[in-house]
């Protein structure tokens, strides 16, 4: 069969031309889909800074938060940047320099007190608070052939040897070594009888107890808890308000006469620089978070206390324990 060559140029400039309008029409749905899940407050891509090497408490905080707001698909995507050093202090400093305003960066706890300790350039009161997350108790412990039956044991002895005692931790400034000059304080011990050993991570500080090179120990509950429940170490008092759930039979601080409590809280903050609308859109996706089963099931798998707060009641929380922190700092002599 013959084809006229004219017919067949007219049919391909049919067919392009078919072909060129149906590539704009589906460019037109995608920008009006993506224009509209901008606006509905979408966020389609989500920074989690970290401000430590990976596997600590942060980084774990983390990672739950990056699957946990996928699989429940409350963001595109997320994805985690792992920032070390200095008490956080580091993740800080790259968190007041990001321009993006969907990134959001783990903090808590230890993070005052390395501000402080740091004297960092960048403090957490230049960033935007968005939620509190979690609360994790801190255990004292011994070793287990240790004659410390009791905290007012331990007390007793540091009262009368002063730094002859030793205390390991986490690193200087931190949750550890704020609560055991806290409980010196309390039990009416001067201070300067705190021989505090830190070290970087729960791993060093675990040796050091096994060796006997230590007489005692502060950590969060998850971190000793698997030794104390093997006997290899006994556990004296928890810092929270009511025992831990891996530790049922260790009381509180209070019960044993110390009215001091004391907990671990981890939460996230934002840019500084961002503004009041995009802040309430990372205060309702972190919200959103919270109320999935699958964080709920995630604080029951890592033994976390839900201590959710945001927006105004995380800043009024923020500004008290940055205040206490500075005030217990300088009691025990490291500011």
């Amino acid at each position: 069969m013959t084809i006229d060559r004219t017919t067949a140029r007219r049919s391909t400039l049919t067919t392009l031309a078919l072909v060129s309008a149906l590539a704009l029409s589906a460019c037109s749905s995608m920008t009006q889909s993506t224009t509209s899940n901008e606006a509905d407050g979408a966020i389609e891509k989500l920074q989690i800074v970290v401000p430590a090497d990976p596997g600590g408490g942060w980084d774990q905080t983390g990672r739950a938060m990056e699957t946990d707001l996928k699989e429940n698909e409350l963001v595109g995507n997320a994805s985690v940047v792992n920032v070390g050093g200095a008490g956080g202090t580091n993740g800080l400093a790259q968190l007041a320099t990001e321009t993006d305003p969907n990134t959001l960066m783990v903090m808590g706890y230890v993070m005052v007190g390395a501000v402080e300790t740091n004297n960092a350039a960048n403090r957490i009161e230049d960033t935007t608070p968005i939620a509190r997350l979690t609360e994790e108790p801190l255990v004292i412990v011994v070793p287990a052939d240790s004659p410390y039956q009791t905290i007012q044991d331990l007390l007793d002895d540091i009262e009368a040897k002063g730094q002859g005692v030793s205390i390991t931790g986490g690193s200087a400034g931190g949750a550890d070594h704020i609560l055991a000059g806290s409980v010196l304080k309390e039990a009416g011990i001067t201070p300067d009888n705190l021989n505090y050993i830190p070290y970087s991570g729960g791993g060093e500080s675990l040796a050091a107890l096994l060796g006997n090179k230590v007489n005692a120990g502060i950590s969060g509950v998850g971190e000793y808890a698997e030794q104390v429940n093997s006997g290899k170490l006994r556990a004296l008092a928890v810092s929270g308000e009511e025992a831990a759930p891996q530790l049922p039979d260790t009381p509180t601080l209070t019960e044993e006469g110390v009215d001091l409590v004391l907990t671990n809280w981890r939460g996230v903050v934002a840019p500084g620089n961002i503004d009041d609308a995009q802040a309430d859109k990372l205060t309702q996706l972190v919200t959103d978070l919270h109320e999935t089963d699958t964080w709920k099931a995630t604080l029951e798998e890592n033994n976390w206390s839900d201590a959710f707060l945001s927006g105004d009641e995380f800043q009024s929380f923020l500004d008290e324990d940055i205040a206490s922190v500075k005030t217990t700092l300088t009691d025990i002599g490291l500011l």
